[in-house]
């Protein structure tokens, strides 16, 4: 005989299954911090674990940066161990290092910024706030960038051999803090003496470009500190890299050549191309750079493009 109550109960259990089983699971973030960015790290951490409680997301991995792995490693490990997201807290150099951990896993990457210059969310249009930074990274959309890597070292905001790593190299740490990027112009004045040095420039396999250039700054994207747009062009989604070739000398060489590009005169001091992969080839060696990092003297600089390869967290609607 058929026992309608047990029936009844048997179903109920079913459906209580199905609604364990369908239930969305729970999202969990890693969040990369480079702890010397930071004047309140427990406040940082008190606001980022309540931003997620508050959206339903479970408690973040925590993964403080350190001199001998700035990011790339621990974002690595996130990656590894099953997160939704990557939030990367530090300078432009901490989110280089994360956007080497996380390229091509499909795990989109969160930007809370907190250094001096930021300019990978500046150029894409990312809130500064930590607040507003926090909200994009947790309901925003997924753009996809292309990444670039200058003598194997990934950039997606900009890398140059010559003037602009003189400048960033010579930049002091604790005028930086108090100044923010004005600290920059300040150490490019102490290089506007130098003279042009010979490079060549070979663009995607074509015949070498012989240029006399206090510069080669090749970008993901277009604007550098202070929203001055030195590449007008570059777009970090399109496939292509845009390179400014700078040449100047001396106090009037130099304004002449700001003035050129802030009203975008096409002259012989600065000469934009575009490509997929780049050699430049100086005649002495010269400092170079990736996203703001000095990384040493060299006469070659190698830049190619991986596009789309970059899952970044934008506000929704902005995804390109």
């Amino acid at each position: 005989m058929h026992d309608a109550t047990a029936g009844t109960a048997a179903s109920h259990h079913d459906d209580a299954g199905r609604a364990a089983t369908d239930a969305e699971p729970v999202r969990r973030a890693a969040v990369v911090i480079h702890p010397g960015k930071h004047d309140d790290l427990d406040g940082f951490r008190a606001a980022v674990g309540k931003a997620m409680s508050d959206l339903g997301w479970a408690e973040p991995l925590w993964l403080e940066t350190r001199p001998d792995d700035t990011g790339e490693r621990l974002a690595q490990e996130a990656v590894r161990s099953g997160v939704d997201l990557v939030l990367a807290s530090g300078g432009d150099g901490t989110i280089t290092a994360c956007v080497s951990g996380v390229a091509g896993s499909g795990v989109p990457l969160g930007v809370l910024p907190c250094g001096t210059g930021n300019l990978l969310a500046r150029n894409l249009g990312l809130p500064l706030s930590l607040e507003e930074a926090l909200a994009v990274a947790l309901t925003g959309s997924d753009r996809r960038l292309d990444v670039g890597a200058a003598n194997g070292r990934p950039f997606v905001v900009m890398a140059g051999i010559g003037f602009d790593a003189e400048m960033l190299g010579g930049a002091d740490e604790r005028l930086k803090s108090r100044v923010g990027w004005a600290a920059y112009v300040l150490s490019a004045l102490r290089h506007l003496r130098e003279r042009p040095v010979r490079m060549a420039l070979r663009a995607d396999g074509g015949p070498p470009q012989r240029r006399w250039a206090s510069g080669v700054i090749v970008g993901n994207v277009g604007s550098l500190q202070g929203n001055v747009r030195l590449l007008p062009d570059a777009v970090p989604d399109d496939g292509v890299l845009d390179v400014a070739v700078l040449a100047a000398s001396g106090w009037t060489g130099w304004l002449w050549l700001a003035a050129d590009v802030l009203l975008r005169r096409k002259t012989g001091r600065v000469v934009h191309l575009t490509c997929r992969e780049l050699t430049v080839q100086a005649g002495r060696a010269r400092p170079w750079e990736v996203d703001g990092e000095v990384a040493g003297a060299t006469r070659q600089l190698r830049v190619t493009l991986e596009p789309g390869c970059l899952l970044v967290r934008v506000p929704a609607g902005n995804d390109g």
